[in-house]
């Protein structure tokens, strides 16, 4: 098992990670009878994409001895109604100065290339910015 997931009530879940003993909670959004007060399934979703892209670059950037410390992600997740869904995933990535032109190459198509990108249906529209 990777994890479990309590519900607690009002639109809300708890999810721990087992190996770590880590939490976070989930609540519906506001656009969708929740309050909003944390992030919601998909949030997760489309922060989740972010997250891999950032994981594998970080390893990439270990072998090619290229320092990311501070790179940030900007997330942008885009509903469509009927059925509701993740429709666009909108992610711009800022790095710090001093990566050379091969190793941004690199990064970029591992980026494309993480676990989750190839994971999401191709329905989901992703629109990826790398700016260095």
């Amino acid at each position: 098992m990777t994890s479990t997931v309590v519900y607690l009530g009002n639109l809300r879940t708890e999810n721990t990670h087992l190996n770590s003993g880590n939490t976070y909670i989930t609540d519906a959004p506001t656009d969708n009878n929740g309050k909003g007060e944390a992030f919601s399934p998909t949030d997760t979703v489309a922060t989740g994409l972010a997250n891999c892209m950032m994981t594998v670059m970080g390893i990439k950037a270990e072998q090619l001895k290229v320092n990311m410390d501070g790179t940030k992600a900007n997330v942008t997740k885009i509903m469509s109604p009927d059925p509701r869904r993740i429709s666009k995933i909108i992610i711009e990535f800022n790095f710090p100065q001093g990566i050379d032109q091969k190793a941004r190459r690199i990064l970029e198509h591992t980026a494309r290339t993480c676990p989750v990108h190839y994971s999401l249906h191709p329905d989901i529209e992703r629109d990826i910015n790398f700016n260095f």
